[in-house]
């Protein structure tokens, strides 16, 4: 592995720090934009997850997009999306004109999601994919931390979300804004970077795909090329199937079931409550705004931090254990936060935890970021690469991530009314989620770790138990 390949997949992972930044920029705005449109907590939460139902729609059309034109173009696409978004989000003028820009940049995240990992797996060497592809997790949450900071500094700079800040402009309409930095040095960079050799390969350009490789994988060009060649067999053969999806359950094949709910699971902890709502949910129980902007970079920092320690671990300890620690952990943490708040108070119409209850809260719901960010946040994304077989593994991974934006959809836009309804209740539900995650992995879920792709598929046999197929094969 040499400096090139590393520089380039670090490059190519800046569109995960534009996916990070994009989706959690609106934190500190909440507050700010519900004033400033006077909206209810429903429309309030359609205004925060907008952006998910483009991103569905973009992940949809990245793959399509990348096959056709290329992975540096679709790149280009993505880049440009981010930044009408910014513009046009910083300067709304309505809420239904906030949630098309919202939108908009969902399109530019959902295609960051699919062709940037896609890009840095084409132009990694086969030993050290695993590592390089992580790049694409740490982008996503340096850029939520990115985004969360950005947001404190301006609203302190102001003395409020809601005040102005330069030129006139509510520091809110500064947090979006923000983004049109990382959306242009996302597009420089594409500019400057290579296409994928596989993509040039199936367009016919061997020679510079040879040419591209010589100089990230210098030792290994032909075996590159060999491999490339057997995918694209692969693909087609693929393309060829017709129904490989369907199966017994509820016309599905139960590995697609299990993928499907991984990435539900994922969602329906509760997890982007934490990146999407935290600013508002520590103001309501007595911090002040620049605290609660404090506490969420804090939150990001930590977030950062377990996901290196996800991936020192992932390949020494296992998909599997990883993920029933960070259930159990999830669930404790959940319900100390339920209990925090079925003790809370109204103090002048606002929700307050009396005597110790608030740093209960504030240390549950970090330690919640922790048993997430280790297992249950990069984790899903390594099994969904492994356990799907060949034949499928495109259409099942574009079904699970689907499934994975709209649980987030249903997560983001319900919690405002639920928070309204009862936090002890929101976080009760969060809780009983994070409980039969464990339960699910229990029985459904094998280890795959150390595995290679074609012997992770022996453990899903059409018919017999998960406990009996979840033991590793005799090599």
């Amino acid at each position: 592995m040499n400096a090139k390949v590393i520089a380039l997949a670090a490059a190519g992972a800046v569109g995960g720090f534009l996916f990070g930044f994009d989706s959690s920029v609106v934190n500190g705005a909440v507050d700010a934009i519900q004033a400033q449109f006077d909206l209810s907590a429903t429309l309030t939460g359609i205004a925060v997850a907008s952006a998910l139902l483009g991103c569905a729609a973009g992940a949809e059309l990245a793959g399509r997009l990348a096959d056709r034109y290329g992975r540096i173009p679709v790149m280009m696409i993505g880049a440009i999306l981010f930044l009408v978004s910014a513009i046009g989000s910083g300067y709304a003028f309505a809420v239904w004109d906030l949630i098309l820009w919202r939108l908009v940049g969902g399109l530019g995240i959902g295609i960051a999601s699919v062709v940037s990992p896609a890009y840095i797996a084409e132009i990694s060497p086969r030993r050290a994919r695993g590592r390089l592809a992580s790049l694409q997790q740490l982008a996503i949450v340096f850029g939520i931390f990115a985004a969360l900071l950005s947001d404190a500094i301006f609203a302190n700079l102001a003395g409020g979300a809601s005040e102005p800040l330069w030129w006139g402009l509510e520091t809110w309409r500064w947090m979006f804004l923000a983004g049109v930095v990382p959306a242009v040095v996302y597009g420089v960079i594409a500019l400057l970077l290579p296409e994928s050799p596989r993509y040039l390969m199936t367009v016919d350009k061997e020679d510079e795909a040879r040419r591209i490789l010589a100089e990230i994988q210098p030792t290994e060009v032909d075996r590159a090329i060999s491999e490339i060649r057997a995918s694209m067999h692969a693909d087609e053969q693929a393309a060829k199937a017709k129904g490989a999806l369907r199966g017994p359950v509820l016309g599905l094949k139960g590995i697609v079931w299990i993928g499907i709910l991984l990435s539900v699971f994922q969602q329906f902890v509760g997890i982007n409550v934490i990146f999407y709502y935290s600013t508002t949910l520590w103001k309501a129980v007595g911090f002040d705004e620049s605290d609660s902007l404090t506490i969420s970079v804090i939150t990001s920092v930590t977030n950062i931090l377990v996901t290196f320690v996800a991936i020192a671990l992932v390949d020494r300890v296992g998909r599997r254990p990883l993920l029933l620690v960070g259930s159990a952990g999830m669930t404790v943490s959940l319900a100390t936060m339920a209990l925090a708040f079925a003790n809370s108070v109204e103090v002048d119409g606002e929700v307050s935890l009396p005597g110790g209850w608030g740093p209960v809260a504030l240390v549950a719901a970090n330690l919640f970021v922790v048993f997430f960010g280790f297992s249950w946040g990069p984790l899903v994304w390594v099994l969904l690469g492994e356990i799907f077989p060949n034949r499928i593994r495109g259409r099942a991974l574009g079904l699970a991530a689907a499934a994975q934006w709209i649980a987030n959809f249903i997560v983001t836009v319900t919690f405002p009314a639920l928070s309204d309804f009862s936090l002890l209740f929101t976080y009760g539900m969060y809780a009983a989620f994070a409980a039969l995650s464990f339960a699910f992995v229990f029985a459904k879920v094998p280890e795959t770790n150390g595995m290679s792709l074609e012997e992770s598929e022996t453990l899903f046999p059409a018919k017999g138990s998960a406990r009996r197929s979840a033991k590793r094969p005799s090599p």
